[in-house]
């Protein structure tokens, strides 16, 4: 494998480091806790650094760091059934919940107003609500960015129609697993694919 040269180290940590808060909030996102988010996202830091020479220059990198922060995520869960449970008084005063109750079943009427879209529309949304940026978006779908940036419009547009007349469909899916199957769906876009014109 070729060593990669200082240019190219130079132009990879810059990006590496561009990319700290997309995998933090991946990190809470995945976790449901931000302590641990903040962890995976460093250990994922790590990783990519000691896994340089692995990632190819020019490809997506954040879909490269998103994909070593669930595997380690997926191997934390794995080894997690080996811990002791919690104990009661100290998980009172550690546990964190959010302020608004009704926040999973938001996110889930979201998500099932998403699916509601086209798959060209939810998937230009799912992905600018992920944090890609229009250029990224011509990257992973291979369509103009004129394109990328009218289909964005439109689907905002037809997402808030949905939205304001309340009719959204319902697929028996719990609203807690809402978050986790939009995460899902982004790694599925950001899975490597042929490239295509839209």
């Amino acid at each position: 494998m070729a060593v990669a040269s200082a240019p190219d180290e130079a132009a990879f940590d810059r990006e590496l480091v561009a990319l700290v808060p997309h995998l933090r909030a991946f990190g809470r996102a995945l976790s449901h806790d931000p302590v641990l988010g903040d962890d995976l996202a460093q250990d994922t830091l790590a990783k990519a650094l000691a896994s340089r020479g692995s990632y190819t220059p020019g490809t997506n990198m954040r879909g490269w760091t998103y994909m070593i922060l669930r595997n380690q995520f997926y191997s934390l869960k794995r080894r997690s059934w080996r811990s002791r449970p919690l104990d009661p008084e100290v998980a009172e005063r550690t546990l964190i919940f959010t302020s608004n109750p009704t926040a999973r079943l938001e996110l889930d009427e979201l998500r099932r107003a998403l699916n509601m879209l086209s798959p060209e529309h939810r998937e230009v949304l799912i992905l600018i609500g992920a944090g890609l940026s229009y250029e990224e978006l011509v990257k992973v779908t291979g369509a103009r960015l004129g394109a990328i940036k009218s289909r964005v419009s439109r689907a905002r547009d037809r997402l808030a129609l949905v939205l304001a007349q309340g009719a959204i469909d319902t697929d028996g899916e719990p609203a807690h697993t809402a978050m986790a199957a939009i995460f899902q769906e982004v790694e599925g876009y950001l899975a490597p694919r042929s490239p295509r014109r839209l």
